[in-house]
C-alpha cells in the first residue's frame, strides 16, 4: 500500500520522464522538486495530501533518502534532514534552507514506477564535429581561389581605362590601344624608372646628360 512518499516519488519520476529523454539520469537541484517539478498547489490532489504540512513532510522524507528513492549531496545536508524526520515535532520545511543541494534518483526505484524503455535512458550524446578537410580538398579550394593580378599587368590595365595616361617625364599622352613599354616621345619607360637612352643607366628627372656615359638625354 502506497503512502505520501511513494506517491511523491512516483509523480516526480513521471514528470522527469516526460520532460526530456534521459532526464532521470541527470542530477538536479533539490529545490526543483517543490518549486517546479511537483509543487504543492498543482499536485496536492494527485499526491492525496490533506495539508501543506503533509506535503512538506513527504518532501523532507524524500530528500532525507528514506527508502533509498533518491540520494542528496552534500552528505551533511542529507544527514541533517534525516535527523529532522526522526524528531517528534519536525520542522517539515527545513529542506528549504538547502536549495542548492543536488538530487540524484535511484535507478532501480525509478524503473519500478515507469513502463517501457524511457525508464532510465541516458541522455543522447552531443553531435560529433564535422571532420577536418583533407589536404586534397584544401588544394582544390585553393586552385579555385581568385588570385590578384600580377604587378607587371598594372600598366596594361591602366591603358584600358577611359582616362588617357600621360608620360611622367615628358607629359605627352601615351597610346591607349596597345601595350606601352616606352614613351614614343621621350623613349622613357612609363614604369617610373628614368633610364639613359644610350647605356640604360639610372637617371634623375632634369638631367641633360647621363652620368654614366655622358650621352645627352634630350630633355630640356
Amino acid at each position: 500500500m502506497t503512502d505520501d512518499l511513494d506517491r511523491l516519488f512516483e509523480r516526480l519520476v513521471s514528470v522527469l520522464a516526460d520532460d526530456a529523454p534521459g532526464r532521470l539520469a541527470v542530477p538536479f537541484p533539490a529545490a526543483e522538486v517543490y518549486e517546479r517539478l511537483v509543487p504543492y498547489r498543482s499536485n496536492r490532489s494527485i499526491l492525496k495530501v490533506a495539508t501543506h504540512q503533509d506535503y512538506e513532510m513527504a518532501v523532507l522524507r524524500l530528500l532525507a533518502g528514506e527508502r533509498g528513492y533518491v540520494s542528496l549531496e552534500p552528505a551533511e545536508v542529507r544527514d541533517a534532514l534525516r535527523r529532522e524526520t526522526g524528531e517528534s515535532n519536525p520542522d517539515t520545511g527545513l529542506f528549504r534552507q538547502f536549495p542548492d543541494a543536488v538530487l540524484s534518483l535511484n535507478r532501480l526505484a525509478a524503473e519500478r514506477f515507469l513502463r517501457g524503455d524511457r525508464a532510465y535512458a541516458p541522455p543522447p550524446p552531443p553531435p560529433l564535429p564535422p571532420p577536418p578537410e583533407s589536404a586534397e580538398a584544401a588544394d582544390r579550394e585553393e586552385d579555385h581561389t581568385e588570385k590578384p593580378p600580377l604587378a607587371g599587368a598594372a600598366f596594361e590595365l591602366a591603358e584600358q581605362s577611359e582616362t588617357p595616361r600621360q608620360c611622367p617625364y615628358c607629359g605627352e599622352t601615351l597610346p591607349g590601344s596597345r601595350k606601352v613599354n616606352f614613351c614614343p616621345q621621350c623613349g622613357q619607360p612609363p614604369s617610373g624608372e628614368l633610364r639613359c637612352p644610350a647605356c640604360g643607366g639610372e637617371m634623375d628627372v632634369g638631367w641633360r646628360y647621363c652620368v654614366s656615359c655622358g650621352r645627352a638625354t634630350g630633355f630640356e
